[in-house]
This record gives C-alpha cells, structure tokens and sequence, in this order.
C-alpha cells in the first residue's frame, strides 16, 4: 500500500476516535511546499477543531497519539497552529527512487482516467488568416492537456476545429480577386493569401461599396454558387491547411481528428431552425434568449442574411464530434475573448443536447503579449507562430553549434519551441503573457531551456558511469538528500495537473526540481569513486527519468545533448 494511502486510513481512524467522522478518501493530505516541513502534511485539525470544541494543536496532538505505528513513517511532529507534519522512512523513499530509476516509461503514470474516452480541441487557426502566436498558446496548453489525460490511463483524441469559411474568408477572396483583376496570371502563395485578408478587411471597413461585395462573396461561399470564387476559395483553403501542417510537426502535434466551420455550419442552422422552442426569431434573426440570472445575454445564432454565427456551428459541432467519436469528456480550448459566447453557448447546449453540455469543459487562455501590445490580424499587426519559432532558433543556433549535439540545426529548433511553450504553460491558462524573448532562452532558470539542460546534464552522468563500468543501485538506508525527496513527488504532481487540467502545477515542479538538482550537482562529486558512487548515479538517472516524462508531458523534447 502506498505511504500516502496508509497515513490517510491511520488519520481517519484516529479521527473516528476523535468523534469525528470522515473516510480515508475525504482526509487532505498535501505535499508540503517546504521540504523542511515534512514529506506530507494535513491540516485535519485545523479543520475539525471547532466541531469537537478542542483548540486545534491539542486535537492535533490528540489525532497523532491515535495514529500507531505508521509503516513507511519515519517521524509525525505537530507544528502551530494545528498542522501535522509526516517525514518519510530512507526505505519508503528509496524504494520510489528505484522504481523512477529502473521503470522509465511506467515512471510517472496513472490509472485515475482508465477507460475514459476525451477528446481534446485546440489550436483551431482560420484558415486564409495567419497562424498566429496566440495560436501557440492554444497549442501549448491542448497538447499538454491531452498528454497528461493520456498519461493517467484515457484515450485522447486531438481535434482541430478551423474556420474555413465566415466573413474573414470573403475578405480575402475579396482581395485574391482585385490581385487577379490588376496583374491577370496572379500567382497565390500562403503569404498573399494571409495579406489579402488583412487588404480586404480593411477596404470593408472603408468603402460601403466594397462592404456589398464582401458581403455577397460571403454569402456564394456557402451557397457555392460562383465557380471563380470557388476556384479562390479552394487555392486558399489548400495552401492554409498544408502551411499549418508544417507547423504541427514542428509543434509535435499529429491530429487525429479535423473539423472545419464549412461542415458544422449547415448542421448547426439546422439544428437552431429544428427547436424553436429554444430560439426565437427577432428583427429577421434567430436568437437564444440568454438568461439574465445567470449572467448570459441574448446571443444570435442565425443572422438575419441567414447565415449561421459562431455559436450555432459550435452547437453543431458538438454534435458531429460525438458522432465520430462518442466521448466521456470533451475538452475545448479557447481564448478568453470567447467567454461569454461560451456561456450562452453551454446554456443553450444544456437544453439541445443535456447529455452533450454536462461531457463539455471549457478552458479559456489569456493572449500572447509583446511589449508593443496585443495583436490583431484584422489590422496586419501580427507575429507569427513561425516567426517566432524561426526568430528564437536564430538566436540558439550559436549555442547549439557550439554544443555536443550532433544535429545542431535539430537542437536550435528544440530549444526555440521549448522556450516558447515553457513561457505560456508556466502559469496558469486564463493568464495574459508578456514574452519575453531573452528569459525565454535563458540557461539561467525558469525556462525551457533550462529544463532541457538540466536533462542533457543528468543523462551525461549517467552515460559517463555507464562508460566507467559504475552499475546504478539504490541503497535502501541511505539517508534521502532533497533532490530524492523530490524526485518521489512526480506521480502525485501529474495527477494533481491532470486532475486541475493545469500544466503549471507540472511547470513548477520540474522547475524546483532542476534547481535542486543543480545545486546538488554542483556541490558533490558523483563519480568519485567511492561505495556510494552507484547510488548517487541512480539519483541522477531518477532526476534524469522524471525530467524527460516530464518534458514530454508538457510537450517539449528532452535532447540528451546540449
């Protein structure tokens, strides 16, 4: 039975003594941020003390005199106001140390999810628009996500949801033909097709005249009625989805699913003009009536030209995903411009399909900053997810050159996409980023990178030992240093993100546990020789285990040379 387990069952049943009944299931039990405090604490004391009327140390004091003796425990301590503190016996953290060490591709993983089917949607990039890095975020935090629900015993299937059609697309269509009409034999390519959204957009704003035509493009796109805006549409939407391909691998990201608004469109204006118990028709439109108590406005979902709006092809959406795949849970990742659009659509979900809005969990972003301010594609003002990515590589490449790596262009890459997924999964998803680019890169601590050569240091080692003959070994009475105490958290802190749907908690467990690691590293010498030599090498090689699960759960390559 794990330590964990047995200390929650010891606590209830000391409790109950107590007067105070609860199951082992229901007592907290939390790793303390302070490794001086303790391997495990519980405030159960603080919590209950009123209910028994006793101050909370002396119910404290009172629940550890109940406990016995606790295998794998090597001390119980009860700290002011009415914690109790647990530290762990050399063994019992010894022997979760092996199992990193020795059991590499199991080292970290969890049942909690078995049998569970979720899919998972995010990144969604329009096509005819750029691929933004606001985008990234998306597909940092759905990658991730996916990972870690995978990790924990579900079947994931990724999904992208794209805008292919909608009045950004008639922008551009609108354009792709002015460059046909002045230059005759235009020669489209992904970046013209990107400018002629920002050109048209901004001539619908300008000249009414323009606006019309836009608008009746808009209107032929669904209608396909117009065999030369077809031929437009179709050279666009081809090139956009081959040019987001490139980016995908180069995120390793590999799709299972693709869904696209030109598909959920159709089905989501039938599914609104099938229940007009649930949406009304209002000055030409339909609408969904959004309910003041809760907070939700009335949202269109049929405008009054006809055409479906966001919400009704994502009601139609749900629907079509469950179809092909029906899941247990369905993830969705967005920005949070998209909130309130989510309520009302949720809202509305609840009464079309019940069963479908209880499976559907929203999670929103923040955006992407730099220090000129928030980007807009609807202005030009926009930096690219590539560019990005191409800019930091730029910047590693030096570095990898002058690194053990044998594919330095390979390393550059690796580094350039950790440094730019580490800084959206560092904290929590619905937080603005200001990107940093310098601290991005940095070896110095909180980032990718540092991550990554903390991993590159760690296999080194344990390549070195190998080459001298030094066979790792756990020694089950070795008195546990920090770095192994830490190392024996990792089950329980990619339970605990899976469970919150948060990267960050992972984030900043493997950031404390690098640094550990490096300032023990730096302070002794692991290959001196000695009897403990095989022991301190498989400390290394259970850092260097829990470094790379962990790096792939967030997404990002763990290169064994730096």
């Amino acid at each position: 039975m794990p330590v964990a387990e047995t200390i929650r069952q010891a606590l209830a049943r000391s409790l109950d003594e107590a007067g105070i009944k609860i199951s082992a299931e229901e007592v907290l039990l939390a790793r303390p941020k302070e490794l001086s405090h303790g391997d495990y604490a519980t405030g159960v004391a603080l919590q209950y003390a009123k209910q028994v009327g006793m101050p909370p140390v002396k119910l404290a004091e009172k629940i550890v005199a109940g406990l016995g003796e606790l295998n794998g425990v090597k001390s119980v301590e009860v700290v002011a106001p009415g914690f109790i503190n647990f530290r762990l016996t050399p063994d019992a953290i010894n022997t979760v140390l092996g199992e990193a060490s020795a059991n590499e591709e199991a080292w970290g993983k969890n049942n909690s999810q078995k049998g569970s089917r979720v899919m998972v949607e995010y990144t969604d990039p329009n096509p005819f628009k750029e691929f933004h890095i606001g985008h990234l975020m998306s597909n940092a935090i759905g990658e991730s996500i996916s990972r870690l629900v995978e990790y924990s015993g579900a079947e994931v299937k990724r999904a992208n949801y794209q805008g292919d059609v909608g009045p950004h697309v008639a922008k551009a269509i609108w354009n792709m033909r002015e460059n046909e009409i002045a230059q005759g034999m235009f020669i489209h390519t992904i970046g013209s097709t990107a400018t002629s959204y920002v050109l048209g957009a901004a001539r619908y704003e300008e000249n009414p005249e323009v606006k019309k035509e836009i608008d009746e493009i808009n209107r032929k796109i669904y209608t396909k009625e117009d065999p030369a805006i077809n031929r437009l549409y179709d050279i666009g939407r081809k090139q956009s989805l081959e040019h987001f391909e490139g980016i995908y691998k180069t995120l390793d990201t590999k799709f299972d699913h693709s869904f696209f608004e030109s598909e959920t469109a159709p089905f989501g204006k039938k599914v609104v003009e099938e229940h007009p118990e649930i949406f009304e028709k209002s000055d030409g439109a339909i609408v969904y009536k959004g309910d003041e108590k809760k907070g939700l406005h009335t949202r269109v979902f049929i405008n009054s030209k006809g055409l479906p709006t966001y919400e009704a092809k994502e009601l139609g959406l749900a629907k079509i995903k469950y179809e092909i795949y029906p899941y247990d849970k369905s993830i969705v990742i967005t920005g949070n411009e998209v909130n309130e659009y989510f309520r009302v659509l949720l809202d509305a979900m609840s009464k079309v399909y019940p069963e479908l809005a209880s499976k559907t969990v929203h999670i929103s972003h923040g955006m992407m900053r730099l220090t000129t301010g928030k980007m807009s594609s609807h202005t030009g003002d926009v930096i690219t997810g590539e560019s990005l990515i191409e800019e930091l590589k730029e910047r590693a490449t030096a570095r990898a050159k002058e690194s053990r790596a044998d594919d330095a262009d390979k390393l550059a890459e690796q580094i350039a996409v950790s440094a730019v997924k580490y800084q959206i999964l560092r904290q929590a998803s619905g937080k603005d980023i200001i990107f940093d680019r310098e601290r991005a890169l940095s070896l110095e601590g909180d980032s990718g990178p540092y991550l990554q050569y903390a991993h590159a240091r760690a296999h080194a080692v344990v390549e070195k030992a190998n080459s001298q003959g030094v066979t790792l070994k756990i020694f089950g009475n070795s008195e546990p240093n920090d770095v192994s105490r830490l190392v024996t958290r990792f089950s329980e802190v990619v339970l605990y993100a899976t469970n919150e749907l948060e990267p960050h908690l992972l984030v900043n467990y493997l950031i404390g546990l690098a640094g550990a690691f490096n300032s023990w590293y730096a302070q002794v010498h692991i290959l001196d020789g000695t009897k403990e030599a095989p022991h301190k090498v498989a400390i290394v090689n259970a850092v260097r285990a829990t470094l790379k699960n962990g790096l792939c759960l967030l997404g990002i390559s763990a290169p064994e040379k730096m």
